[in-house]
Formats: structure tokens, sequence, C-alpha cells
């Protein structure tokens, strides 16, 4: 998601027969070239070897395995750093891991990049990369950068397909794929994923299986048995969100109606009716169908109460959108979005000091929040 390219900063050099970065290391081809990383900007070609240090080297090995797929050298230097760095699988699976957890995201994905380009046959690094860019759709979709996010969905999903199609199977692979297609509201393909986990996993011995085990078999049986029974795997739902969030909203709200007719208590159909409706900015029409959504189940979802706050906000009924982004908060106190919008409901009642302490809310949980930032700005330049 950078959009600097790295590979800019590596230059390829031939270097001595008898260099070595390690006791442990390969001999050296001489005629193949090594990149290497440069330590500040300046002209490749003017170096002298003895300032080189063989970190570099490394370091531009890889980048080289991370960004640069079609180099025709990539085995020689898998080898190269297998030997010269025995345990780095190890070593920059544990740093990826941390920094996503501290949502360092370039970092972090330049690290899952390079395990990828280390060892592309390893289908647990795919699905890690999977996840790694699940999670970073979710923080984008927070901080309101919807367009970074839908990239971020898109390329997970490919990779999440590329893990399932290991062999032999990873059984994670499917279980977490579930939870990715259920965000995608894809229900079909998300009953289909949890099946398959089951299937997978159902000879082991309860004796045999620890609590997490046990608890995921049990999750993904029950969001199956909720997805057959509100008959969710329609395929009619998962055409008319895929319709709706690729603009073509009347289409999809088409297909939603027809579902509904046919499945009129479930409370996500009328949630994405709702939304339809809101992108056309029908705001009566949408706060009905999210009422719906509310009488069918969809009460415990921050979500609903925060869409429906919008349709009531856009109609100036300031009282009622109070009342149900207080709702979504009780719910999710968390959620950026629920917090931003309460800082909305202040600026349109004229409240501009509280607006300003629920902007920096949000900001203490997403510093990078772009809604936020502008909207703080903005109250500053008033000032």
């Amino acid at each position: 998601m950078n959009p600097k390219n790295p590979l800019e900063t590596v230059y390829f050099i031939n270097i001595p027969e008898d260099y070595k970065f390690s006791d442990a290391a390969m001999k050296i081809d001489p005629k193949i070239p090594l990149p290497v990383q440069q330590k500040t900007e300046g002209d490749p070609d003017d170096f002298n070897m003895k300032d080189i240090a063989p970190e570099q080297i490394l370091a531009g090995i890889l980048t080289v395995l991370a960004y640069d797929k079609h180099n025709e050298h990539l085995d020689y230097y898998r080898q190269i750093i297998n030997q010269a760095r025995p345990n780095i699988k190890k070593e920059l699976s544990e740093t990826a891991i941390l920094k996503t957890k501290n949502e360092d995201w370039d970092f972090a994905e330049e690290l899952f990049l390079t395990l990828k380009g280390l060892d592309p046959e390893d289908k647990a690094v795919t699905l890690n990369l999977a996840l790694f860019l699940d999670q970073r759709a979710e923080s984008y979709k927070k901080a309101g950068l919807y367009d970074e996010a839908e990239a971020c969905d898109s390329e997970a999903g490919a990779y999440y397909t590329d893990a399932m199609n290991a062999e032999p199977a990873i059984p994670d692979a499917f279980f977490n794929a579930g939870f990715y297609y259920l965000k995608q509201h894809d229900y079909h393909e998300a009953k289909g994923a949890f099946e398959t986990y089951l299937a997978l996993t159902c000879d082991a011995k309860d004796e045999d299986m620890d609590e997490n085990s046990k608890y995921k078999q049990e999750r993904a049986q029950e969001i199956i048995d909720r997805i057959s029974n509100e008959n969710m795997d329609d395929i009619a739902f998962s055409q008319a969100y895929k319709l709706i969030s690729t603009g073509k909203e009347q289409e999809g709200l088409d297909k939603i109606l027809k579902y509904i007719t046919k499945n009129p208590k479930v409370w996500n159909a009328w949630f994405l009716m709702g939304w339809g409706l809101r992108r056309q900015d029908r705001w009566e029409d949408a706060q009905k169908a999210f009422q719906q959504a509310l009488e069918c189940g969809g009460d415990q979802n921050s979500d609903t109460y925060n869409e429906l706050a919008i349709c009531f906000m856009e109609q100036g009924n300031m009282d009622e959108a109070k009342k149900s982004l207080i709702k979504a908060f009780t719910i999710a106190p968390e959620d950026t979005k629920v917090i931003s919008n309460l800082g909305f409901l202040c600026l349109k009642q004229g409240d501009k000091a509280e607006a300003q302490k629920y902007f920096t809310a949000v900001l203490e949980f997403d510093p990078n929040d772009k809604i936020a930032i502008n909207e703080l700005a903005k109250l500053e330049a008033d000032n």
C-alpha cells in the first residue's frame, strides 16, 4: 500500500567470489549480481566494496524477494538468505505479527510480502497475509478510508482463496475466510467455508481437542445454522450487496426486495435495503427499513442504530438521532464511526466545543482518522 517503489532504493553489484556473509554462508557466484540496500541516496555506481556491509546485501535480497517476483535469480537469493540467517522466517513472522498488533501497517505488509517471497509455497504465510489485509481493511473502514479498505479487502480475498487451495488443506484458512465472507455479506460463500472447516475437523476426537478448537467448531456450526434458518445463503442476497456496494443501488434494491418478500424476518436484509436507500438519499424510506431491521433482531448491532441516526439527522430530527447514537455507543463504545457521528450531530446543533471533544476522542482510538483530523482542522480554523 506504500506508494513509493521500494526497489528504487536497491542497486545490483557483482562481488568477488571469496566474499562471505558468515562462516556458514554458501559460496557466492560472481556472475550473478546481488542486490544492495542503499544507506543513503546517491550514485549506485560510485561505491567501494569495503564500504558495503553484509547487512546491506541481505536487506537488498529481502526487498527483492518482497517486491520483485519476476526476478530470474530468486531461488539463488533465497539460498543465500536462508544459509546466512537460518532463523529468518521465524524472526520475520514474529516481527510482522507484532507490527500488525501495533497497526504499523506499511512495515507489517513489507514483512509479510518478504515472507511470501522467501517461501512462496508456504500457505500458512499466505493465510497470515490474508488475515493481515483483512485487519487492515477493517482499520481503514473505521477511519473512513473506504477506497483503501476496498483495495485491502480485494487483496485479502485473493489470498484467502489461495490459502483455501492448499494441499494438504488448512482448516483455519476456511474458518477465517468464513468470517471474511460474512463481512462481505456473501453468506453463500461464508456458509460453504464454514461447512468445509467442519468437514476437515470432524474426525478429531473430543479428548484431543483444546478449548479453542471446540469453540471454533461450535461457532462454525452456529453460523451455518443461522444462515440456513434465515435463508441468507440465497444467491440474491449476495448479489444485492454487490450491486449496491458498486453503485448499482436500484438493481440491488430490486433484488433485496424480492428476497424480503420471501424472507420478511431477516434483519440483515432490511439493513441492506436501508443502506441502499440511504445511498440514494431516500432518508425517510431508509429510516423505515432500519427500524424494521431493529424489530427483526438488528437491535444488537451498533451499525443499525448508527445508520438510523444518519437518516434522522438528514431529516432534521436531532432528538431521535441522538437517541439512536447513544444506543449505538452503548453497544460499541469504541466505534469511531459512532463517535464521529456524535461530533457531527453536535455541529448540526451548533455546539462546536462539544463536537471538538468527540472528534478528539476519535483520534485517541485512531490517530490517523482522516474525518476527525479534517473536522478538527476546520474547527480550529473557525476559532
